[in-house]
């Protein structure tokens, strides 16, 4: 029998890739955080494409996809991120990442150049995808789909706290204003912007532990 496709998307710093990890280790699936390939296109383009004024050359990283090989490898059970065989995984967590994120994944070119990995990764099932477009653009035909969301407050407490967790000197009154911004940006941009999904599960989690908000994603998927 094939294994569910289970599409999970949401605000910043809702958990949703941390909640889709332990998902996926109860259920036996493969977990894909799509935030963090477009974190690891903003980094290569922090790194290879800037302007003389220091901003991303959009036209400049369009240009590269052929020079940007993102893979996620096993280890130890944890999926991590390699840019071109280096290890990522912390350097997308960085503040000048998040600044210049939604500018890069709200480029149609830059989701075009991923969507096709992350389809071709859910077709023969197993696996549990979060994002921002996984239930409406990425996945459509999902099984499962949730969406989640929570306070801006509790965002910003959960972000600054794993930005300490990561070494990474953090300001809160910045951490809200970048959740804001990014919130604004990834709702409102023309292509798959934000979204529920007509026929996901909103599961509000402001005042819900990560261990709740997990045993109600996999109550919804285990009684039906």
């Amino acid at each position: 029998m094939k294994k569910p496709v289970i599409a999970i998307d949401g605000y910043s710093s809702t958990g949703k890739s941390s909640i889709s990890k332990i998902i996926a280790d109860k259920l036996g699936l493969i977990h894909m955080d799509t935030g963090a390939l477009y974190r690891g296109v903003t980094w290569y383009a922090l790194q290879h494409c800037l302007n003389e004024n220091g901003q991303i050359d959009l036209h400049q990283l369009f240009s590269s996809f052929d020079k940007i090989n993102l893979e996620f490898k096993n280890n130890d059970g944890t999926l991590i991120l390699y840019l071109n065989n280096n290890d990522i995984s912390k350097e997308i967590r960085t503040n000048s990442v998040s600044d210049n994120v939604s500018l890069v994944a709200k480029q149609k070119e830059v989701r075009d150049f991923l969507l096709q990995s992350q389809r071709s990764l859910a077709e023969k099932g197993g696996v549990i995808m979060d994002g921002r477009d996984i239930g409406t653009v990425v996945l459509p035909n999902a099984d499962y789909k949730f969406f989640l969301t929570a306070s801006i407050d509790e965002r910003t407490n959960r972000r600054f706290l794993e930005l300490k967790g990561l070494g990474i000197e953090a300001d809160k009154g910045q951490v809200k204003q970048n959740l804001i911004d990014r919130d604004k940006i990834d709702s409102e941009r023309e292509i798959a912007p934000l979204k529920q999904a007509d026929d996901a599960i909103i599961i509000d989690n402001s005042e819900l532990t990560k261990e709740r908000t997990i045993e109600l994603i996999l109550s919804h998927i285990q009684k039906i």
